[in-house]
Formats: C-alpha cells, structure tokens, sequence
C-alpha cells in the first residue's frame, strides 16, 4: 500500500473517531469562526457542521459568555498552553438540553471544558480548540449528595413536629450568646415560655390535636419575632428565645404581643376548635449568672413565678443588679 493511501486511510479514520467520539469538538480561529465542528456537537446543537462553518462563535451562540471565553482564548494564545475548566466554576459554555434520561432532573448539560492551543507551522498558535465533555450524571449526582447533606444537617437541627431549632442547637445558640454578651457587653435577654394546661388539651382531644396546639404557637411566636431572634422548642410544650440586643422591658413588649396574639386565636382542629394560652419568663442578662445554664435557670424561674401567679401572663426575672 502506498504512503499517501496509508496518509489517507490514518485520515479516514481519525476524522470518523472525532465524529463518533462521546466528546464535542470545535476549532476556532483567533477571530472565533468555526473551522471544526464534531457528531457530538451537532447531535446537542442540531446545527450542522456545514452550516455553522466559518461563523463567529457568538452568533448562533448569543448566550455563550463572550467576555469569560474571549479572557481564556487570549490566555490560551498568549501561554501556548491548555486551560480547564469544571462545570463547579461554570456549569455549561454551551446551553445543550440535558438528554440524560436517568439524570433528567436538571433542564441544561453540565460540561467540563479544555481549551488547547493549536499551532501552525511556524510555531505560532493559529487556532483554539475547545473540547466539551458532558458530565451531566457527575454534576447531579454531586449536587444531589450535596442536597442530601444539607437536608440532613437541617434535620439534624430542627424540631420535626413545628420546624424550630430543636433543643440542643438552641441551648449551643444560648451558650453562644452568653459568651458574646461576657466578651462585649450587649444587652441580650431570654425567654421560657409554655402551654398552660396542655396536659388537659392531650386528655381532652387527643394527642394529634395537641400536637396542632403545639405548631400553631410555634408559628405564632416565630412571626412575631426578628430575623435575630432566635426561638426553639425546649421540650414537650416548653419553648425558649434569646433577643439579642434587647432589655427586659423590650422583651417584655415582644412576649405580650405573642401572648397576646394566642390568647385572642383559635385551633381549628379536626376534633374541636382550640382556645389557650401561655406563660412567659423573661431574664435580661445580667453579670450574675455564672454559665448559660444559670441564665436560662432565671428565664424558668421567672416562668414558674407566672404560672404561680394564675398563667396567662409575662414576668419579667428580678436579678438584684437589676432592680437596684
């Protein structure tokens, strides 16, 4: 066989791999025209190879980045040599529908990218190649685990039944601002507060109706509050807040508005309409207490002083460098 039959034959089929290869091609010249286009970037463009010959690439592109490529091309020209980049730093260059039939969450493909110098005879680079890898099923798989993880950090953190901090990330926020008021000083006030008689609603009605009892003053208190304030459900009917940068008589105000508001509501259970109300302690943060823990001892006892005194009310925690 003939060198030039062995030329072309090895060009027959380096031309019938790049067409047939699961990877889009495309060669631009320095003014971005087309001179390459491959089987793969037809197929998700619909646009064929003769048709888009010796276009700007921007044209039938519009939504291509032209600044971010036009930066890469230059870098690529000027260094004469590759440059990558993963569907994390830009998800697509070229805004192919997703085909994937098992990852057919996501509308677009994900795409990494390599851009390679290609170079003339006389050592100059004339032209750039550009080298689009579908990584769709990577990308959601990643995205998906990264959904799940946040979901379950979330879950890890939250109250199932009402959606609020649940107990043992509330107390670390409480530990939390105990120690920023030690450093700085700021005004910062806690709140325990609880169902009055809820044990008579669950005889009554039935756990599932307590239960609605229980999410309808989650959702009170968290709407009559800062975006931050933070509020928490302590434990059974029992819920805590901590208002930062707020004194007592300000968070005396904020639970009258909450206590207020229940009080006037009504639970439209499937057993019966609801009427309750609740008991608030408050305890502004003062140099006494000695760890967090004695702090929201103060917001309990001042909470324990209202249900003494016939529920349905605030008190507000007298520490003595308070009330001298």
């Amino acid at each position: 066989m003939a060198i030039n039959e062995l030329e072309a034959q090895s060009f027959h089929w380096l031309v019938d791999m790049l067409e047939s290869v699961e990877v889009g091609l495309v060669v631009l010249d320095l003014d971005f025209r087309v001179q390459a286009w491959n089987g793969f970037m037809e197929n998700h463009s619909g646009i064929t190879a003769s048709k888009i010959r010796n276009q700007v690439i921007f044209e039938p592109f519009p939504n291509i980045p032209e600044a971010w490529l036009r930066r890469k091309v230059d870098a690529v020209t000027l260094l004469n040599t590759r440059a990558f980049t993963s569907w994390e730093q830009r998800p697509y260059l070229f805004q192919f529908r997703n085909t994937r039939p098992i990852t057919g969450t996501d509308d677009y493909m994900f795409q990494n990218l390599t851009i390679s110098p290609l170079s003339g005879s006389t050592g100059q680079v004339e032209k750039i190649c550009i080298m689009v890898y579908d990584v769709t099923d990577i990308a959601t798989a990643k995205r998906a685990l990264e959904q799940a993880n946040e979901l379950l950090a979330k879950l890890s953190m939250t109250d199932r039944l009402t959606g609020l901090l649940n107990r043992g990330t509330w107390e670390n926020l409480v530990d939390a601002e105990f120690e920023r008021f030690r450093r700085y000083g700021h005004t910062t006030s806690l709140v325990m507060f609880d169902i009055d008689f809820f044990k008579k609603v669950n005889d009554a009605h039935g756990h599932l109706a307590g239960d609605e009892v229980i999410k309808h003053t989650a959702t009170t208190a968290k709407d009559s509050l800062r975006s931050s304030d933070s509020i928490g459900r302590y434990g059974g009917e029992e819920f805590g807040i901590i208002l930062p940068e707020t004194d007592a008589e300000g968070a005396r105000v904020i639970c009258e508005r909450i206590r207020d508001s229940i009080e006037k509501s009504i639970v439209q259970t499937s057993v019966a309409p609801i009427r309750y109300t609740v008991s608030v302690g408050i305890s502004q943060l003062s140099g006494k207490p000695e760890n967090h823990m004695s702090w929201m001892q103060q917001a309990d006892e001042a909470l324990y002083a209202a249900k003494k005194a016939g529920r349905n009310r605030v008190i507000v925690h007298q520490s003595p460098d308070l009330s001298d």
